[in-house]
C-alpha cells in the first residue's frame, strides 16, 4: 500500500508537537516516539510542562506502579482540577470572549456560549448542586441531548469534585437504570426531550421507566428542551431553570488530587453487567490535552467537531481535551444525513469547523448519497479530519480522504477505548500515511503485536497488547477490580491485553482488523471481517456491509454475509453471486461468503458503529447479551429474516 499523504507547511513548522521535539532535540518521528516509549517518566513530565497543565500543587513524582503495572498511580502528591485547565483558568483570562461551545440541532436553530458564560452557567449548576449535598466523590448521572446544557452539567460535576456518570441518550429505561444503579447515582441530569429526525423523544419518560431501580437515587435535574408534557415525582424532580435561577455565578473550585476519579464510564461487554471505567483528574487530564494538543494540533481559534453523544467516550473525551487549551467545540444534536444528506457538510460550512471526527460506519452512510452532496459546500475550513470507532475500508477511507479533504489534509485515524479513555494507536500531523492506517503507536504507548504464544509479531495480524502502563488507564471496573484484572491483565503476565487484532506491515505502518471475538478464524487462518467487508463495499451496489464467522464442520467457520444496497439497485440472485465473486477476487477461493443476504439496516449504536457481535449471535439464534448501546433494534428482526 502506498503512501498518499505527506505533511506540508504548516503541518510541519506550527504543529504544537514540533514545538515539543525542537525542544528537547528530537529529529524526527521515529526518534520521538522511541524517545517517548522508552522514558515515559520524561515524556509525561516535559508533555506536561510544554501543555501548560497547571497544578494547585506540583506532583513529586510522576508513576508509582509498586502495587503491580496494573494499579500504577500518576503524578504522585499532585493536586489539580480538570475544570480549573478547561474553563476557569480561560474564563478569568484573556480567553473569556473567546468562543467555547457552539450548538446546532437538526433544525437550524443554534446557540454559541463564550468561555465566560460557559464559566457562569457551570458555577450556577455546580453551587445548586453543592446546595442539595452533592459534593466529593458523589456520582452524578448525565442522561441528556446532545445541548449546550450537557456541557456545564458535566463541567459543574467536576468542578465540585463530583464524579460524572455520561449515559448515552438513547438508551431505553433498563439499560439506563442498571448503570446508574452500579455506579450509584445520587443526582441525574436529564431533560424533558429531544428531536431526532423530525420526531420528538421522550427522554424524561424513558428515564423514569427505571429509575425505581436506583435506590441511590434522590433528585432529577430536568432540562426543558421540547416542553413537552412529562411524568414527575414531587420532591424528586426539579426543573433546571428553577434549580440554577436564584444560584450565583461565582463558585470555588474543589481542589483534587491527582488520583482522585472524575468519571465512570460505562462500556458494554458481549457478556454479564456493563462495565463502568473509572477514570481521574490527573490522568483523564493529561491523556486528553497530549491528543488533542499533539496528535489533533488544537489551537484557541479551532472548532472542534466530533460527531458524538456524551455517553461515548468521545464526548467527554472533546470537552476536556479541546478546552484545555481554550478552543470551541461543537456539539450536534441530529442525524448526519436529515433532514437532507447534507446536513454535515453544511454544519462544516456554516460555523467554520477546522476539525472533523466521524466513525467510518458514518461515512459509508454519507457515501450512498453521492459525491455532490459535498461539492455543493465550502469546506476549506477544514484542516485536520480525525476518526474512530472501527477499522477503515480503503474504498470509504479514499473517499473522506478525497471528496471531504480534497486530498490535502491528512485522517487522524485513533484506536483506544473507553477504558483508556483515549488512544493507544494516533498519527500526528507530521506523519507520512497510508489509506486505513493509523500509522503508529500514541505518543508514550508502549504497544505491540503479539502471537497467540505472546510473542512479537511483523506483516501478520495479531494481538493489540499494552507493555507499560499509561495515566488514562482505568483504575479498575467501579466495585468490579477483579472483572478489571481478568478482562486486561490475565492472559499475559504484565502485559494488557486489549482485544484487538493489529498489523504493522513492512514498512511500519499500523493497522487494525476489528477486535478479537468479530475475527473469523477459516480452516486455520484469520481474517477480519474489515477486509470482507471492504471487499464487498468495492462494489458500487454496496452501501454497507456486515461480515461474520458461522461454524462450519470441515473449516471451523465460514463467512456470511449481510450487505445494505444503495439506492436505485435491487436484491437479485445476480448480485448476490456478482459479490460472492467479488470477495474471491478480493480475498481468494479460500474466503468465498456462503452465503450473501441482502437487508435494509444493520445494527448500529448511536455513533453508527456496526454490532457485529449482535449480527452474529441472532443469526445463530444465541443470546444476543447486551443490546442497549443499539440504536435500531429493528435491524436485528431482519438479520433474522433476511434472504
Amino acid at each position: 500500500m502506498d503512501i498518499v499523504w505527506k505533511p506540508y507547511g504548516k503541518y510541519i513548522e506550527e504543529a504544537n508537537i514540533k514545538r515539543f521535539m525542537d525542544k528537547h532535540g528530537i529529529k524526527d518521528y521515529d526518534d520521538l516516539i522511541k524517545r517517548s516509549i522508552d522514558d515515559i517518566e520524561w515524556f509525561w513530565d516535559a508533555a506536561m510542562k510544554d501543555l501548560n497543565i497547571e497544578w494547585y500543587k506540583p506532583y513529586t513524582k510522576v508513576l508509582d506502579d509498586s502495587a503491580g503495572i496494573e494499579w500504577t498511580k500518576w503524578f504522585i502528591g499532585g493536586k489539580l482540577n480538570i475544570i480549573h485547565n478547561c474553563l476557569d483558568r480561560h474564563a478569568e483570562g484573556s480567553k473569556k470572549n473567546n468562543i467555547a461551545c457552539i450548538w446546532e440541532d437538526e433544525k437550524g436553530d443554534s446557540k454559541k456560549l463564550t468561555y465566560l458564560e460557559l464559566y457562569k452557567e457551570t458555577n450556577k449548576l455546580a453551587n445548586a448542586l453543592r446546595n442539595i449535598g452533592v459534593g466529593k466523590g458523589d456520582t452524578v448521572g448525565i442522561y441528556m441531548p446532545m445541548v449546550p446544557e450537557i456541557v456545564a452539567g458535566f463541567l459543574a460535576i467536576l468542578k465540585i469534585g463530583a464524579i460524572a456518570v455520561p449515559i448515552f441518550s438513547g438508551f431505553g429505561s433498563i439499560a439506563l437504570a442498571s448503570r446508574l444503579e452500579i455506579a450509584g447515582v445520587k443526582v441525574l441530569l436529564t431533560a424533558d426531550g429531544t428531536y431526532r429526525r423530525g420526531k420528538t423523544i421522550q427522554i424524561k419518560k424513558e428515564a423514569d421507566g427505571g429509575l425505581d431501580k436506583v435506590p441511590s437515587l434522590e433528585h432529577v435535574i430536568v432540562y426543558k428542551r421540547t416542553g413537552a408534557d412529562v411524568p414527575w415525582t414531587e420532591g424528586r424532580d426539579i426543573w433546571w431553570h428553577d434549580f440554577v435561577k436564584d444560584q450565583s455565578d461565582e463558585c470555588k473550585t474543589e481542589v483534587m488530587d491527582s488520583e482522585d476519579n472524575c468519571m465512570i464510564l460505562f462500556s458494554s461487554g458481549t457478556t454479564g453487567k456493563p462495565k463502568g471505567t473509572v477514570h481521574t483528574h490527573g490522568g483523564s487530564q493529561s491523556q486528553l490535552a497530549k491528543e488533542l494538543g499533539y496528535a489533533f494540533d488544537v489551537k484557541e481559534n479551532d472548532v472542534f467537531f466530533w460527531l458524538t453523544d456524551i455517553g461515548w467516550m468521545m464526548g467527554p473525551w472533546m470537552i476536556i481535551g479541546v478546552q484545555t487549551f481554550g478552543g470551541a467545540i461543537f456539539i450536534f444534536d441530529g442525524a448526519p444525513d436529515y433532514p437532507k444528506p447534507d446536513k454535515l457538510w453544511e454544519l462544516i460550512d456554516k460555523h467554520k469547523i477546522t476539525t472533523l471526527g466521524i466513525s467510518p460506519t458514518a461515512i459509508r452512510l454519507l457515501i450512498k448519497y453521492g459525491d455532490e452532496w459535498v461539492a455543493n459546500h465550502d469546506l476549506s475550513s477544514l484542516r485536520l479530519l480525525g476518526s474512530t470507532g472501527e477499522p477503515w475500508d480503503p474504498e470509504s477511507w479514499n473517499w473522506f480522504f478525497n471528496n471531504v479533504g480534497k486530498s490535502k489534509l491528512p485522517i487522524i485515524n485513533i484506536s483506544g477505548g473507553t477504558e483508556i479513555v483515549g488512544c493507544f494507536l494516533s498519527p500526528l500531523p507530521i506523519t507520512e500515511l497510508k489509506p486505513t492506517t493509523l500509522r503508529g503507536p500514541g505518543l508514550a504507548m508502549d504497544i505491540d503485536v503479539f502471537d497467540d504464544n505472546g510473542k512479537p509479531v511483523r506483516d501478520q495480524m495479531g494481538h493489540l497488547v499494552a507493555k507499560k502502563p499509561a495515566p488514562s488507564m482505568t483504575r479498575g471496573f467501579w466495585k468490579d477490580k477483579q472483572r478489571y484484572i481478568e478482562t486486561y491483565w490475565s492472559r499475559w503476565p504484565g502485559i494488557w491485553y486489549h482485544g484487538d487484532w493489529a498489523s504493522i506491515d513492512q514498512d511500519g505502518f499500523w493497522f487494525l482488523h476489528g477486535r478479537s471475538d468479530d475475527v473469523i478464524k477459516i480452516s486455520g487462518r484469520r481474517v477480519g471481517p474489515a477486509e470482507i467487508e471492504a471487499a464487498l463495499l468495492e462494489n458500487p451496489s454496496v452501501s454497507e456491509a456486515a461480515a461474520i464467522g458461522v461454524p462450519h464442520e470441515i473449516k471451523g467457520e465460514d463467512v456470511i454475509c449481510f450487505v445494505v444496497l444503495k439506492p436505485k439497485f435491487s436484491a437479485s440472485e445476480t448480485l448476490r453471486d456478482e459479490l460472492k465473486q467479488q470477495v474471491i477476487n478480493v480475498m481468494g477461493k479460500s474466503l468465498k461468503p456462503q452465503d450473501v443476504k441482502f437487508v435494509s439496516q444493520l445494527p448500529k449504536t448511536r455513533s453508527a458503529k456496526i454490532v457485529r457481535r449482535a449480527v452474529r449471535a441472532k443469526y445463530l439464534g444465541n443470546d444476543l447479551g447486551d443490546t442497549s448501546s443499539i440504536e435500531n433494534l429493528s435491524a436485528l428482526d431482519e438479520i433474522q429474516n433476511a434472504k
